[in-house]
């Protein structure tokens, strides 16, 4: 995996800034993870369901949950939004976005024979790694997945060449496996996974194909990548973390396990602040705040606000990175639309 992120600005050294100046041994404090939350891909995808909404009026059908979180799709449903799990669900001739997590091209056939008009906000990121798929299906390679069974990105990466396309989600998958040619096999990877479980994967899979070829670039995302470095960062000192994010967020349940693995002494995915067992702060000291990719900042805020009403008022924050990237609307909402942010914040 390569140090730099596209459209990001790595941080000369782990920058602690807030107010309480030095820590005193014995305070009360927290440390908030930069950059943490909304990712350009899951900003990107909430704006079109939202310009939609504009443009269209509810109701609007989207295919699937739009983003991972809780907050995002209960405030999207109180404005006209109706979430479906298959397209056959949605009215023919109505509208339909296809979520950031991407569809399959069985997908996109079946809203077609259905006359459904579509948007489609599919995060680039993983666009990137579809079009990774159909490139090495077209060369005849055997394509090992590194994703988790049942995310809907693995089912719609997976299903651009399932003839090409074997999971590998544990080391048993590595072990049982087939190629037919083990010089023409490639690795490819889900963009929310742990970095570092993911090249564990890697080399599992080296070591029975020493010839297996690496994707052209990066397949975890940079916010995916980023989020875990500042986890890691700060959770050495860390008595507890608390990661704000849904329990079907693949890249939120990775931060969890970065912290436990990067030494923290406790750590614990929320949706909300009301979550939060009191019980997990006896003997707390410094507590590790961050959220996933899809979790607006306003949850978080309200988590520091919990924080600071039991005495843990002292914010200093983390930062490891600055990231710049944005990305453009999907083009049947772009008039006039290139710099909206989301309101669901």
């Amino acid at each position: 995996m390569s140090a730099a992120s596209p459209g990001t600005e790595p941080a000369t050294s782990v920058a602690i800034e807030g107010r309480g100046g030095a820590h005193e041994s014995g305070g009360k404090r927290v440390l908030l993870a930069k950059p943490r939350g909304y990712c350009a891909g899951v900003d990107r995808a909430v704006i079109t369901v939202e310009k939609a909404l504009e443009l269209h009026g509810p109701p609007v059908y989207v295919r699937k949950e739009i983003v991972h979180n809780r907050h995002v799709v209960d405030t999207l449903r109180e404005r006209g939004v109706i979430f479906v799990d298959e397209t056959s669900e949605v009215p023919e001739g109505a509208l339909v976005v296809f979520s950031a997590h991407g569809v399959s091209p069985a997908v996109r056939a079946e809203a077609e024979e259905r006359n459904l008009r579509t948007i489609d906000a599919t995060c680039p990121l993983v666009t990137k790694v579809h079009k990774e798929v159909n490139r090495f299906a077209r060369d005849d390679y055997d394509i090992m997945l590194i994703g988790h069974a049942g995310h809907e990105e693995v089912e719609g990466t997976s299903g651009e060449a399932p003839e090409h396309v074997q999971l590998v989600d544990t080391p048993e998958d590595v072990e049982t496996v087939q190629v037919r040619d083990p010089a023409k096999v490639v690795w490819l990877s889900q963009t929310t996974l742990s970095v570092d479980e993911t090249m564990e994967r890697v080399e599992q899979l080296r070591e029975r194909f020493p010839e297996i070829s690496d994707p052209p670039s990066d397949d975890i995302c940079y916010a995916t990548s980023n989020r875990q470095v500042a986890v890691k960062a700060m959770a050495a000192e860390c008595d507890l973390v608390l990661v704000v994010g849904s329990g079907n967020s693949s890249n939120s349940q990775r931060l969890v396990e970065v912290a436990l693995q990067a030494g923290a002494r406790d750590a614990h995915l929320v949706d909300f602040a009301r979550e939060v067992d009191e019980t997990w702060l006896d003997g707390v000291e410094t507590v590790g705040v961050t959220s996933g990719a899809s979790v607006p900042d306003i949850l978080v805020m309200e988590l520091l606000e919990w924080l600071a009403d039991r005495g843990w008022g002292e914010v200093q924050e983390v930062t490891t990175a600055n990231e710049k990237i944005s990305f453009a609307l999907p083009r049947e909402l772009r008039s006039g639309a290139g710099a909206a942010r989301s309101s669901v914040r």
